[in-house]
């Protein structure tokens, strides 16, 4: 028995600090039997070796309809055991968390130079978390469904259920997480996926058997209430010069964007649209860096540019994030046959179109909420761990934005206004409320991780110690 135990020993805690990756296994949550996992991932072309496992497959989350959600789990760099349990989305709707947060945020592989292998990223989040990154919901990267009309009806409420069955259904494939300490994160349209998932999670532990240790959620740029997202991205264009003075006073005047009657209003839609063609001269997520003029590149590859007209009533989306041409890069790298037999999504002889933004979803979203604000008080109330960032050279969802939606909660300050401190030099300012901390990361754009690498994973580190980050050099 004792040599049994001293075998497992061996297979679970010594293999991988060696980076040993070849081994299938997974502990079940009673007893200690060795069982195969389909989703290891052994082979990732171009992969630098490593000492943590990671899985990639298919969940499905709707049996009938044959709906399938894409994952790439990586375990923590060390320690994995100890260490809390993290699922990151992207937003969109429509745009790849794979593609994204995975491949140029906050993964511990990526995707180098046009998409021929993967380079370390040093400052990957899983050096302090084990990170779940869910491609949600079907149509978005490799997730799918077999039922043609399950596209008709993708919205807000349908992407939370399906993302609370794909937990549910995760936990079970790997039930030694199950009673993990766990947080949600995410950026850009995810500041509304991320909160209606922690509602679902809330609400569905008190009913069922599956609990859930959700502790809190963390925000990057998010969508929170359009009213004050449109108001925020009109102020902040006309603060930092990207529209004149005379349309601002136009939208200023003749706007409200509390009302569902504002876009009848010709002056305002007129000005507005003025608005949008300036932010088409520069990249709207970064206003001070280059765009990509890589000519090479197709329409799919680039950051689809698209807008819900003015008379959508819902903020204009413009898909994708930060490039300059990393898009096209992960576009390449996962359509690779060779990619995606390795990530157990094709048998590399009938390969999946991965696009790193579906406009297809994008444009037919059927389902928004126009405000958030109602779940942040919910939660607030219910004594989860709120944290909400904004790189502050951001102009699609800008700093405005968030300081708005925030002030509408009409939270309690519980210390002020200050420089928080990362490496001797200020990252940015922080403001902690009664139930939620706020912070800037100073020079960045949408997606913080990519312009402030290793203060965004400081930042992280502090909130998942739930201690705010140094104010002192």
């Amino acid at each position: 028995m004792a040599f049994l135990t001293w075998i497992l020993f061996v297979l679970v805690f010594i293999n991988p600090v060696l980076g040993v990756r070849h081994e299938r296994w997974s502990l079940e949550k009673k007893g200690l039997k060795l069982q195969a996992s389909e989703d290891l991932v052994t082979d990732l072309p171009g992969q630098p070796n490593v000492g943590f496992r990671h899985y990639a497959g298919y969940i499905n989350v709707n049996e009938k309809n044959g709906r399938a959600l894409f994952y790439w789990f990586y375990e923590a760099w060390d320690r994995s055991n100890e260490k809390p349990l993290v699922l990151w989305l992207n937003g969109g709707p429509g745009c790849s968390s794979v593609g994204y947060g995975a491949t140029q945020e906050i993964g511990p592989f990526i995707v180098d130079a046009n998409g021929r292998g993967l380079k370390f990223n040093p400052y990957a989040w899983n050096k302090e978390a084990n990170i779940i990154f869910l491609e949600s919901p079907v149509g978005v990267g490799f997730s799918y469904s077999n039922t043609s009309t399950d596209y008709d009806i993708l919205g807000d409420d349908f992407t939370a259920n399906d993302s609370y069955a794909f937990l549910q259904k995760w936990f079970a494939k790997f039930p030694s997480y199950i009673n993990r300490t766990f947080y949600i994160a995410g950026e850009s349209y995810a500041g509304k996926y991320v909160p209606e998932l922690a509602e679902v999670i809330y609400d569905r532990n008190n009913e069922n058997s599956l609990f859930i240790n959700l502790k809190g959620f963390m925000l990057g740029n998010p969508e929170t209430s359009d009213g004050e997202d449109w108001r925020g991205m009109v102020d902040y264009a006309w603060s930092h010069a990207v529209v004149s003075d005379e349309t601002h006073k136009i939208i200023d005047q003749n706007c409200d964007f509390h009302s569902n009657d504002t876009w009848s209003n010709e002056d305002c839609t007129q000005a507005v649209d003025e608005l949008l063609k300036q932010y088409k001269e520069i990249d709207i997520y970064s206003l001070y860096t280059s765009v990509c003029m890589n000519n090479s590149m197709t329409s799919d590859d680039k950051s689809i540019q698209v807008m819900f007209s003015t008379s959508s009533k819902m903020m204009p989306r413009i898909m994708g994030g930060y490039d300059p041409c990393l898009d096209n890069y992960a576009h390449v790298f996962y359509n690779r046959a060779d990619v995606q037999k390795a990530l157990h999504v094709s048998n590399g002889r009938h390969l999946k179109n991965w696009s790193i933004c579906n406009n297809t979803v994008f444009t037919e979203w059927s389902e928004s909420k126009p405000s958030v604000i109602p779940i942040y008080k919910k939660l607030i109330a219910a004594g989860l761990r709120i944290w909400v960032y904004s790189g502050d050279t951001d102009g699609r969802v800008p700093v405005l934005s968030t300081r708005y939606s925030l002030s509408a909660l009409g939270l309690r300050i519980t210390r002020a206004w200050r420089p928080w401190y990362h490496q001797k030099e200020v990252s940015g300012w922080l403001q902690e409320y009664e139930g939620l901390t706020f912070a800037t990361f100073r020079g960045a754009g949408h997606a913080v991780p990519i312009f402030k690498p290793s203060n965004s994973l400081a930042f992280f580190a502090s909130f998942l110690a739930g201690e705010a980050p140094p104010f002192e050099r």
